[in-house]
């Protein structure tokens, strides 16, 4: 009788540790099935993810859309590495998007879904990192709360820090020192001349004259040019000047304004908007052509301009490289007036009420 019951014990303690190891099987097999559905973040080769493979793999993007935009070199690298973490985050990774730009109401093309401030929030995604980079530029130049960033030098980096943060570009009460760090640290600075090699030659070139002169870039010739009232240049061999800190060409003959957008990489309405014409404006030979927006006053040391036989306020606006709505505010015009021969425009500061 004993016996009989041991062995029906033991049975039961078998079945038991059957159903036990099935258990526990099942539960093994639900945390892998749960943890193969994670995304495997890549390891990265020795010098991946690091700043200096990050410059090196951007800085001739960061350099040509400073050409194109005039936001300086190094900030757009100092942002990227920042926002992407050295291009490792999950929304580089995933969706190519290296500056941590949301969706916005503007926002027509591809999206993701990541956590940043808030759960689950909309972020630009991109085909290709270099799509983001020239997103990002005109994602400044065309937002007005950044406007004011462009009043600055292209060489004041820490202005341009300190300018985003205030603008409100991230959330980060430190991000300007973040910025700042990054191209100290980094040696990113020297990439606002237009290229390391210039840089470490010294960017010399560049000459500021009083008077109605335009200076070429330091890119090239220290040469300078003299606007005529018909604000036209002759046409000459050198292609990107500077104007009140803005880059500018000079229309060549034959060109049309596909041809420059396709040249200069540009958007189809960026050369419209930036001179303030019509989507469908012809290109003349010898016409003032700027590459990035212009300003909301001229230069320090030109105060103000006399109208000469032949001036509009449009001429006017392009010779000094200054917003037209900008021309009229200052000096209390109605829009679509015109200035008389010898009167007095302002161009730094509001005309005084007499």
């Amino acid at each position: 009788m004993l016996l009989h019951v041991f062995i029906i014990f033991a049975k039961t303690i078998k079945m038991f540790r059957y159903k036990y190891n099935i258990i526990l099987i099942l539960i093994s097999l639900f945390f892998i099935s749960c943890s193969s559905s994670r995304p495997v973040i890549t390891s990265y080769s020795s010098g991946e993810g690091t700043a200096s493979a990050y410059t090196e793999r951007y800085k001739d993007l960061a350099i040509s859309e400073m050409k194109r935009t005039g936001i300086p070199a190094s900030i757009t690298l100092a942002q990227g590495m920042i926002e992407s973490d050295y291009g490792r985050s999950t929304l580089a990774r995933k969706a190519n998007n290296h500056f941590g730009i949301k969706c916005h109401d503007d926002w027509k093309g591809p999206t993701i879904r990541h956590h940043d401030d808030w759960r689950n929030e909309c972020f630009r995604r991109y085909t290709r990192p270099e799509d983001s980079f020239y997103d990002h530029s005109d994602f400044l130049t065309t937002g007005s709360r950044y406007r004011f960033l462009f009043d600055l030098q292209g060489t004041d980096y820490k202005g341009w820090a300190r300018g985003l943060k205030k603008a409100g570009y991230a959330t980060n009460p430190d991000y300007a020192n973040l910025l700042i760090r990054q191209i100290e640290e980094n040696s990113l600075y020297i990439y606002d001349s237009g290229s390391a090699a210039s840089a470490r030659r010294g960017n010399k070139s560049r000459q500021v004259k009083n008077g109605n002169e335009i200076t070429v870039s330091a890119e090239k010739e220290n040469k300078s040019l003299s606007v005529d009232k018909n604000n036209s240049i002759p046409a000459m061999n050198q292609r990107i000047m500077e104007n009140n800190r803005i880059k500018y060409i000079i229309v060549q003959d034959g060109e049309t304004k596909e041809s420059i957008e396709k040249q200069f990489q540009m958007l189809r309405w960026e050369l419209s908007r930036y001179n303030e014409l019509d989507d469908d404006f012809i290109p003349v030979s010898g016409q003032v052509l700027y590459l990035q927006p212009k300003r909301d006053k001229a230069e320090p040391g030109k105060e103000t301009h006399t109208v000469s036989e032949g001036d509009t306020i449009y001429s006017i606006s392009q010779k000094y490289g200054i917003k037209l709505d900008k021309l009229y505010e200052m000096n209390r015009m109605e829009k679509e007036e015109e200035p008389s021969a010898g009167e007095k425009i302002w161009l730094r500061n509001a005309k005084p009420v007499n």
